[in-house]
Protein backbone atom coordinates (compact mmCIF):
# COMPACT_ATOMS: atom_id res chain seq x y z
CA UNK A 1 0.00 0.00 0.00
CA UNK A 2 1.08 3.57 -0.85
CA UNK A 3 0.90 6.63 1.31
CA UNK A 4 0.43 9.78 -0.55
CA UNK A 5 0.87 13.18 1.06
CA UNK A 6 0.25 16.88 -1.35
CA UNK A 7 2.27 20.02 -0.48
CA UNK A 8 2.41 23.26 -2.32
CA UNK A 9 -1.02 24.81 -2.33
CA UNK A 10 -1.35 28.31 -1.65
CA UNK A 11 -2.98 32.02 -2.03
CA UNK A 12 -2.01 32.99 -5.63
CA UNK A 13 -3.36 35.86 -7.30
CA UNK A 14 -4.55 35.30 -11.01
CA UNK A 15 -1.76 34.62 -13.69
CA UNK A 16 0.34 33.28 -11.36
CA UNK A 17 2.30 30.13 -10.60
CA UNK A 18 2.44 27.13 -7.95
CA UNK A 19 3.80 24.00 -8.36
CA UNK A 20 2.31 20.86 -6.42
CA UNK A 21 4.12 18.07 -5.06
CA UNK A 22 2.83 14.37 -4.26
CA UNK A 23 5.16 12.83 -2.27
CA UNK A 24 4.73 8.71 -1.91
CA UNK A 25 5.69 6.39 1.29
CA UNK A 26 5.32 3.08 1.70
CA UNK A 27 5.84 1.72 -1.90
CA UNK A 28 7.51 3.26 -5.34
CA UNK A 29 5.74 5.31 -7.63
CA UNK A 30 6.76 3.33 -10.17
CA UNK A 31 4.41 0.35 -10.21
CA UNK A 32 1.97 3.47 -10.58
CA UNK A 33 -0.49 5.25 -12.69
CA UNK A 34 -0.41 8.97 -11.15
CA UNK A 35 -3.53 11.72 -11.28
CA UNK A 36 -4.20 15.30 -9.75
CA UNK A 37 -7.85 16.04 -9.31
CA UNK A 38 -9.62 19.05 -8.07
CA UNK A 39 -13.01 19.90 -5.91
CA UNK A 40 -14.25 23.15 -6.26
CA UNK A 41 -16.45 23.96 -3.13
CA UNK A 42 -20.02 22.45 -3.83
CA UNK A 43 -18.69 20.53 -7.02
CA UNK A 44 -17.60 17.15 -7.85
CA UNK A 45 -14.50 16.30 -8.12
CA UNK A 46 -12.59 16.53 -11.71
CA UNK A 47 -9.72 14.98 -13.10
CA UNK A 48 -6.85 17.64 -14.13
CA UNK A 49 -4.05 15.56 -15.18
CA UNK A 50 -2.66 12.15 -15.46
CA UNK A 51 0.84 9.92 -16.28
CA UNK A 52 1.40 6.94 -17.08
CA UNK A 53 3.37 4.55 -14.48
CA UNK A 54 5.96 4.58 -17.54
CA UNK A 55 6.66 8.43 -17.70
CA UNK A 56 5.51 8.46 -21.56
CA UNK A 57 1.74 9.04 -21.68
CA UNK A 58 0.23 12.07 -20.41
CA UNK A 59 -3.29 13.42 -19.85
CA UNK A 60 -5.11 16.82 -19.34
CA UNK A 61 -8.24 18.03 -18.38
CA UNK A 62 -9.11 20.46 -21.49
CA UNK A 63 -9.81 23.21 -18.93
CA UNK A 64 -5.83 23.23 -17.98
CA UNK A 65 -4.04 21.99 -21.27
CA UNK A 66 -1.25 24.37 -21.98
CA UNK A 67 -1.64 25.85 -18.23
CA UNK A 68 -0.65 23.07 -16.30
CA UNK A 69 2.32 20.20 -16.78
CA UNK A 70 2.42 17.11 -14.97
CA UNK A 71 5.63 15.31 -14.20
CA UNK A 72 7.44 12.28 -12.06
CA UNK A 73 10.88 11.76 -10.68
CA UNK A 74 10.88 8.40 -9.65
CA UNK A 75 14.21 8.74 -7.79
CA UNK A 76 12.47 11.05 -5.74
CA UNK A 77 8.90 9.12 -5.11
CA UNK A 78 7.25 12.30 -6.51
CA UNK A 79 4.62 13.33 -8.79
CA UNK A 80 4.49 17.20 -9.45
CA UNK A 81 1.42 19.55 -11.37
CA UNK A 82 3.33 22.44 -12.44
CA UNK A 83 0.44 25.05 -12.51
CA UNK A 84 1.08 28.67 -14.63
CA UNK A 85 -1.29 30.76 -16.01
CA UNK A 86 -3.69 30.72 -12.71
CA UNK A 87 -7.13 31.25 -13.13
CA UNK A 88 -9.90 32.02 -10.27
CA UNK A 89 -11.81 28.90 -11.48
CA UNK A 90 -8.67 26.42 -10.26
CA UNK A 91 -9.42 27.33 -7.04
CA UNK A 92 -10.17 24.13 -5.40
CA UNK A 93 -8.05 21.84 -3.10
CA UNK A 94 -5.91 19.74 -5.53
CA UNK A 95 -5.63 15.93 -4.96
CA UNK A 96 -3.10 13.26 -5.90
CA UNK A 97 -3.97 9.82 -6.44
CA UNK A 98 -2.33 6.56 -7.35
CA UNK A 99 -3.96 3.50 -9.60
CA UNK A 100 -2.75 0.31 -10.76
CA UNK A 101 -4.28 -1.91 -13.20
CA UNK A 102 -4.12 -1.66 -16.79
CA UNK A 103 -3.07 1.65 -18.15
CA UNK A 104 -5.59 2.99 -20.18
CA UNK A 105 -6.20 6.70 -21.20
CA UNK A 106 -9.99 6.16 -19.90
CA UNK A 107 -8.88 4.87 -16.88
CA UNK A 108 -6.28 7.21 -16.48
CA UNK A 109 -8.81 9.79 -16.34
CA UNK A 110 -11.44 8.16 -14.05
CA UNK A 111 -12.15 8.90 -10.78
CA UNK A 112 -13.11 5.59 -9.65
CA UNK A 113 -9.83 3.81 -10.82
CA UNK A 114 -7.72 5.08 -8.06
CA UNK A 115 -7.25 3.11 -5.12
CA UNK A 116 -4.74 5.54 -2.95
CA UNK A 117 -5.66 9.00 -2.58
CA UNK A 118 -3.95 12.01 -0.54
CA UNK A 119 -5.51 14.54 1.86
CA UNK A 120 -5.60 17.20 -0.55
CA UNK A 121 -4.05 20.89 -0.24
CA UNK A 122 -5.72 23.80 -0.82
CA UNK A 123 -5.22 25.92 -3.75
CA UNK A 124 -7.12 29.56 -3.78
CA UNK A 125 -6.36 32.00 -6.95
CA UNK A 126 -7.63 35.76 -6.27
CA UNK A 127 -9.45 37.73 -8.64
Amino acid sequence: QVRLVESGGALVQTGGSLRLSCAASGRTLGVYDMGWFRQAPGKEREFVAAISRSGISLYYADSVKGRFTIARDKLKNTVYLQMNSLKPEDTAVYYCAAKGGIPTARDLMTLDEYAYWGQGTQVTVSS
